[in-house]
């Protein structure tokens, strides 16, 4: 609808051809060419046993009186040394220091050396070594083998909320965590919580892998099944509008871009953006829903039958936008006699008699034949 005052125009009732009513049963575009991802949602995490045993490190000898750390343990793949100073470097199980003592003043202790052990599945789990460095290029620990302590993760897991995904897992010992998300399908990015606002993912059920890693380099890794919910969205321009024989689409009055707008009948245009829409598929088995897209932009707001309760809209079951959503209130099922109907309400699209007159539910369509509706493409509307 433009800015302009609206003439009422009286709709004469008058029979309709058969190919008029099979405009409401004509199908989606099948030009999807891009996603607009709405919600995402993850099933249970599955982890594997660590597979590492019998960590720990000793202070080793190769020949040159006991000036290095031996590391231990079975069933893992590697070592590493993720916070090692320059000094420090690591040869298979042996750690070794090349770097001056530190027994002079101030006499403070060297920092604990840091170890990960990593098996075959990518999980690692971190060896806390105290160490002395009492001689140039020598290191030790700093007592028993006892003293040396190890840190783990566990209970991975997921909770999702609200259309994301959260993650969360334990550190004994009490260290920082990071989550990362691989083997994610193209279009979401890895973060925690892991959500689906930008995304562009195709609706469909995916495998991921989730890794959950301390500051010292503590793993444990994870997978589980991720619900990608998303609207096939049409290129700017390629929308269009829903249309009954008569020319009247949906229309939002003066172009009121916010929730609460409500959606009137008046002639549908390639010229008037307040009959631009995209149309999606909804969640409902049959069901169809209608983004408000003025000249070919996306605004997040549906048309909806609320049922009433909205300040802006004080006749019961007008047509309104609100915030676009997978509710039952802004979808709608093409009947096979040419009628919408909404998911909620159950009732049909009533077409307004006068111009520019807020559409309506109603229990049965009207006789004049203006309940039925169709999608009509914008480059099919008239100029």
């Amino acid at each position: 609808m433009h800015f302009n005052l609206k003439r009422a125009v009286g709709v004469m009732a008058i029979p309709l051809l058969g190919s008029a009513l099979a405009v409401g049963a004509t199908a989606l575009p099948a030009h999807a060419t891009t996603w607009q991802d709405t919600g995402l949602s993850a099933g249970p995490v599955t982890t594997q046993a660590f597979l590492g045993s019998g960590l720990g490190a000793g202070t080793g000898n190769d020949g040159n009186d006991h000036d290095n750390i031996d590391l231990y343990g079975t069933g893992g793949v590697t070592w590493s040394l993720p916070l090692g100073t320059p000094a420090l470097t690591l040869s298979g199980t042996t750690i070794s220091y090349a770097g001056p003592a530190f027994t002079s003043p101030p006499f403070l202790p060297p920092p604990d050396v840091i170890a990960d052990y990593t098996d075959t599945n990518g999980n690692a789990e971190t060896l806390q070594i105290p160490v002395t460095i009492q001689a140039t290029n020598s290191i030790q620990v700093a007592a028993s083998p006892a003293t040396v302590s190890t840190a783990t993760l566990s209970g991975l897991t997921d909770t999702t909320t609200a259309g994301t995904v959260t993650f969360s897992a334990t550190d004994s010992a009490m260290n920082t965590i990071s989550y990362a998300e691989s083997n994610l399908p193209s279009g979401l990015v890895s973060g925690n919580p892991l959500t689906y606002v930008g995304g562009t993912v195709a609706p469909g059920t995916y495998p991921v892998v989730v890794t959950a890693t301390d500051v010292n380099g503590a793993v444990q890794k994870g997978t589980f099944n991720l619900t990608v919910e998303a609207s096939d969205v049409y290129k700017a321009g390629s929308g269009g509008d829903e249309v009954n024989p008569f020319g009247k689409g949906f229309d939002v009055y003066r172009q009121h871009g916010y929730a609460g707008a409500i959606i009137v009948g008046w002639t549908a245009t390639r010229a008037d953006p307040a009959t631009h829409f995209f149309i999606f598929s909804g969640t409902h088995s049959g069901a169809v829903k209608f983004e408000y897209a003025p000249d070919g932009a996306g605004t997040g707001l549906c048309v909806t039958d609320p049922g009433g309760g909205w300040k802006s809209d004080p006749l019961r079951d007008g047509l309104i936008l609100t915030k676009c959503n997978d509710g039952p209130w802004e979808q709608f099922v093409p009947e096979s006699n040419g009628t919408l109907k909404d998911v909620a309400t159950g009732l049909l699209v009533k077409p307004s008699t006068t111009s520019g007159a807020q559409l309506r539910g109603a229990t049965a369509p009207v006789s004049w034949g203006g309940s039925v509706y169709g999608w009509t493409n914008f480059a099919n509307l008239p100029a």
